[in-house]
């Protein structure tokens, strides 16, 4: 069974990575957001999908001229096209975005084939092209050049590291307008239930803040009142 109920989903859609990043942390898990990696169009909504992921080589050139996109089971084609739906595909660009890990075709197709997002600790090229899509797409930086001048796709569906980050398939990947985290496929309901939670008190603090309250005895709710406020403010909130 999938890790990602339609609830889940649901739910993740709806909360921060950073509040994510602090579910996460509670549990011991301390290095899940991607480093150096941003969404070309931070105006779109949340990114969520299961991992599917693709890795990078360093290229040997005899191994990887232009001649390789001949053949249909090239890694890089065969993980756009068998990216299941609603999952998001992630690259291991080994942090390097000198060559691109793909283009607005490739990201194109995995639109039309209802895949949520992609993932890259390298680089897209045709940046500004995808970053108008309404499709979620996170890089490092653009990039120019094809893969074929760094990179040497290898493996669909294995563990890999993207942003210093372990991420097996099946993995949980959330995405906003900050960045992107990954949960462990295991604990995903138990951690969106939780975000949803933290999102709930943070946004009660975050009214009172605005209101001129100071944060001291409210965040964390220390005062004796708080937790009691908190509970009405839920009930007239719907919350």
């Amino acid at each position: 069974m999938s890790a990602l109920t339609p609830a889940t989903r649901k739910k993740l859609l709806g909360v921060s990575t950073a509040t994510l990043c602090t579910a996460l942390f509670k549990r011991g898990l301390r290095n899940q957001f991607l480093q150096d990696v941003r969404p070309l169009n931070p105006n779109l909504p949340n990114m969520v999908g299961e991992a599917f992921t693709l890795r990078y080589i360093p290229a040997r050139e005899d191994l990887n001229p232009i001649t390789v996109f001949q053949d249909r089971a090239h890694p890089q084609r065969k993980a756009v096209e068998e990216c299941p739906p609603g999952a998001v595909l992630v690259m291991d660009s080994r942090k390097d975005p000198r060559a691109a890990s793909a283009g607005s075709i490739l990201v194109t197709r995995l639109m039309v084939r209802g895949v949520s997002g992609v993932v890259t600790d390298g680089g897209f090229r045709d940046s500004p092209e995808i970053a108008e899509m309404p499709f979620p797409a996170y890089h490092n930086r653009p990039s120019a050049p094809t893969n074929l001048t760094l990179h040497q796709a290898l493996d669909i569906n294995v563990p890999i590291g993207c942003g210093d980050v372990p991420v097996w398939p099946g993995d949980v990947v959330v995405g906003d307008r900050e960045g992107v985290i990954v949960i462990p496929a295991g604990i995903a309901a138990e951690i969106a239930d939780e975000a949803v939670e933290m999102t709930a008190f943070e946004d009660f603090v975050l009214e009172k803040v605005q209101g001129g309250r100071s944060v001291l005895g409210l965040y964390p709710p220390t005062d004796p009142g708080t937790k009691s406020e908190f509970e009405a403010w839920r009930t007239e909130h719907g919350r």
